[in-house]
């Protein structure tokens, strides 16, 4: 017992006051935000709920359709055009990522990193004028040409937007806006990769690319689809870039350089909002509910991938 009661005590480490004050903010960190989260919820729920029992004769925001209908085009609308913008995207941010963690001299590679961090600094209202004015008309003697020559796919069947804001444009602007994080991501992740695998892949006689291929991009590929999800969240999101560039009409449909484009749920809310009165502002804040969902569930998905991906390299 006496030689026992020693070890105990020694086994028990006193903790300092610093480590005590360090852990409760940490923890109280983390129940703040889960507090908000569920703060935000209760109150999309509470909210939401006058608008799935009310008659839809009644606001005259829903012309007559259940908000099944309504929200519908808009559901598909988001995901559309997030989609679209990843697509584009994804394969450029690697692309810069791996130019400035393996390819770029050092110093253009911080001037590179720097400029894609500057462009995570711009405000989304930025990219929404700039898509408007500029990178529109830009686009639209592109569409035509898209219309002219690849008609027969129905991604460009037409007819042709005569100002060039359609969702292509919007899902082109978005991918801009998602680009900086992604690339900021995917490079920091390249960088961790160990430098002893990179080393022993060249010793053995692979190219520069076959070094990437066998020993960078398997250690990053959880981290890319961190980013990639990252990115898609942000892009699910984003408001008033998509309401300056999108002329949207409310449908379905999956033709690009079209005058009547699909509008996304966060487009739709900030154009409808100060119009929006009694039960409409509850069916706004439902279609609100809806994108919280749908980015719940995206970002859930990606952390299944993340620790399946994980848990696979453990095990082997």
């Amino acid at each position: 017992m006496t030689t026992a009661s020693p070890q105990r005590a020694a086994l028990r480490a006193v903790r300092r006051p610093g480590d005590r004050i360090f852990s409760g903010t940490a923890l109280g960190a983390g129940v703040v935000i889960l507090l908000l989260l569920a703060a935000v919820a209760i109150f999309l729920i509470t909210e939401s709920l006058p608008a799935f029992t009310a008659d839809p004769d009644e606001i005259g925001m829903l012309r007559g359709a259940t908000f099944l209908e309504y929200v519908a085009p808009l559901v598909f609308g988001t995901l559309w055009a997030a989609l679209l913008a990843l697509i584009i995207a994804a394969p450029l941010a690697v692309g810069i990522a791996l130019f400035i963690s393996h390819f770029a001299p050092r110093r253009l590679a911080a001037v590179i990193g720097y400029v894609v961090d500057l462009l995570a600094a711009l405000p989304s209202v930025v990219y929404g004028l700039w898509g408007a004015t500029t990178f529109a008309p830009i686009l639209q003697p592109f569409y035509v040409w898209l219309n002219e020559n690849l008609g027969w796919i129905p991604l460009f069947e037409g007819p042709v937007s005569a100002t060039g804001r359609t969702i292509a444009t919007a899902a082109l602007v978005l991918a801009v806006m998602i680009l900086p994080i992604m690339t900021a991501i995917c490079r920091e992740v390249f960088l961790q990769a160990p430098r002893l695998h990179e080393e022993a892949a060249l010793a053995l006689g692979a190219t520069r690319w076959e070094m990437i291929r066998m020993a960078v991009l398997p250690f990053a590929r959880g981290g890319m689809v961190s980013a990639a999800m990252l990115a898609l969240g942000r892009a699910l999101g984003e408001t008033m870039a998509v309401t300056m560039v999108l002329s949207a009409s409310g449908v379905i449909t999956f033709d690009l350089i079209s005058s009547t484009n699909p509008t996304t749920i966060p487009a739709n809310i900030a154009l409808s909002f100060p119009e929006a009165y009694g039960e409409g502002v509850n069916v706004l804040i439902a279609t609100g509910l809806i994108l919280f969902i749908v980015t719940f569930a995206v970002n859930a998905i990606a952390r299944y991938i993340v620790n399946r991906r994980a848990a696979f390299s453990g095990a082997n």
